[in-house]
């Protein structure tokens, strides 16, 4: 995988950028102006980020990702992350006929659900899962592979399915390694 330069990241006109970003050549990034990236985060082949999304540090976002923050805006705080193929939406078409639908149709005549998404310290999302707009995923939970979160989370909890819902607690024993890992600079 083949990641852009410092110069490159620095003329793509991010809102900020912190030390030791990586992002892929082959990554796809629309309205950079409003994308803020966090210390020694990745961001892999394929994934496609949109909108106004913060990034915190430590996170990595997997290959075929799609993240888009649309005016609300996506937050990955510290150590969270998206295993391949996830997406995530802070905004979305109504889909129940009443309005129409798609980009290419005025805001007068849609009704588009808005609001902001956040994936708290420690949240890892499993392969193919999908996290509608206005969802908080709490700290420390992890979400498993092909879930669809619809609604927010209740912190240090494992999720799965469909809609994703609460199957056992998280073992919170990488708080110590964190120390640890910041504790070395």
């Amino acid at each position: 995988m083949a990641y852009l330069t410092e110069s490159e990241l620095k003329n793509k006109g991010f809102k900020h950028v912190g030390a030791n970003v990586l992002i892929s050549e082959d990554a796809r990034i629309y309205n950079p102006e409003l994308i803020s990236i966090g210390d020694n985060t990745r961001i892999d082949d394929f994934c496609v980020v949109s909108g106004a999304v913060s990034f915190g540090r430590n996170v990595h976002i997997a290959p075929q990702c799609l993240v888009a923050g649309g005016e609300k805006g996506i937050t990955f705080s510290d150590f969270s992350g998206l295993a391949y193929q996830c997406q995530v939406f802070a905004q979305s078409d109504d889909y129940s006929g009443q309005t129409l639908t798609n980009p290419t149709v005025p805001a007068d005549y849609k009704a588009e659900k808005k609001a902001p998404v956040v994936l708290g310290r420690h949240v890892i999302v499993g392969a193919g899962s999908l996290i509608f707009p206005g969802v908080t995923i709490a700290d420390g939970c992890s979400v498993g592979a092909l879930s669809l979160v619809n609604r927010s989370t209740e912190s240090w909890g494992i999720y799965v399915g469909n809609p994703a819902k609460r199957v056992k607690e998280r073992d919170k024993g990488l708080l110590d390694l964190e120390q640890r890992y910041l504790s070395k600079g």
